[in-house]
């Protein structure tokens, strides 16, 4: 046999497998290149240019947008609301456990019912959702105040128009809107759990209350991770609920502002599409900041099994 001939039987083919799986990812990656990595690029490029009042004729101006963001003094105030947000939103995440638990009784009726009524406020249109808490909020009928009159209090709070109420409130929707999708998943992973182990606690003498904190909650804590971080990005993107619960011409508006609030006054009601996306950028660098250091304390908390 010759060499040509060996070498041409030896000769790597396109399609083995070698070539399959970037067949296959390939079509994925691209999706990806083209819908995430190139809108990031771009829009990194797009915060280093000023643009006239219509969006165009955009001149380089290289760091000036980001001077004139870290000079703006509604930028601290927009930050800090919006890491207030994000971190009270967390508490959605054990409320989630606790429920989750709670459905996944062995005894209890009607389960699936509860399941889909928890899931039902996730499947709702941010603003229909809006719509009935500001009715619940609302300073001069609302039912919270209306309650807070009839057990004595004389002069309740706007909750919609006074600064710092305004967040609450908020907090309060952004909590009870992702239970439902936090239930779900915990569910999820409350399935997974082996029975021997409940079962061998109790005839150990374990409580339930004891199994919930030494079994239930050490072995859903990949789940809790899970919905950490999606909590916390989500919460990093402040805007519907806040813009929605405020309205038009709120006196409140400005102390409540968020990040995502910010860009949207700047791109699109300004028209300065440079200095919203250096905006863009900043809560990009904030979330990837926080996102690892979840990433790094969850070596300290979470426990594969």
């Amino acid at each position: 046999m010759s060499d040509a001939t060996s070498n041409r039987r030896h000769r790597r083919n396109p399609m083995t497998a070698g070539a399959w799986p970037l067949l296959f990812i390939g079509p994925l990656m691209l999706g990806v290149l083209v819908f995430y990595y190139y809108p990031i690029i771009g829009n990194f490029y797009t915060s280093l240019t000023k643009t006239n009042a219509f969006g165009g004729n955009a001149k380089f101006v290289g760091l000036a947008n980001y001077a004139d963001l870290f000079a703006r003094n509604d930028l601290k105030s927009a930050t800090l609301n919006t890491l207030i947000y994000t971190a009270l939103v967390l508490l959605a995440v054990p409320i989630s456990v606790v429920i989750a638990s709670l459905l996944e009784l062995p005894n209890l009726k009607g389960r699936s019912l509860y399941r889909v009524l928890f899931f039902m406020p996730y499947l709702a249109m941010p603003v229909a959702i809006v719509q009935v808490w500001r009715l619940f909020f609302n300073g001069n009928f609302g039912l919270l105040n209306q309650f807070l009159k009839a057990v004595g209090v004389q002069n309740p709070p706007y909750w919609l128009s006074t600064p710092g109420a305004v967040l609450m409130t908020v907090v309060v929707v952004g909590i009870w809107a992702s239970i439902g999708f936090n239930v779900i998943i915990l569910s999820a992973g409350l399935k997974s759990i082996p029975k021997e182990l409940y079962e061998a606690a109790a005839i150990d003498g374990a409580t339930a209350l004891q199994q919930f904190r030494t079994i239930t909650v050490p072995l859903l804590t990949p789940s809790i991770f899970f919905l950490t971080i999606m909590q916390a990005i989500g919460g990093f993107q402040l805007f519907d609920y806040l813009y929605a619960m405020l309205g038009g011409n709120n006196p409140a508006e400005a102390s409540s502002r968020s990040l995502v609030s910010l860009f949207y006054q700047a791109a699109f009601v300004t028209q300065n599409r440079g200095f919203g996306a250096a905006v863009t950028i900043f809560i990009l660098v904030l979330v990837a900041a926080v996102t690892a250091l979840q990433f790094w304390a969850q070596k300290k908390w979470v426990h594969y099994v």
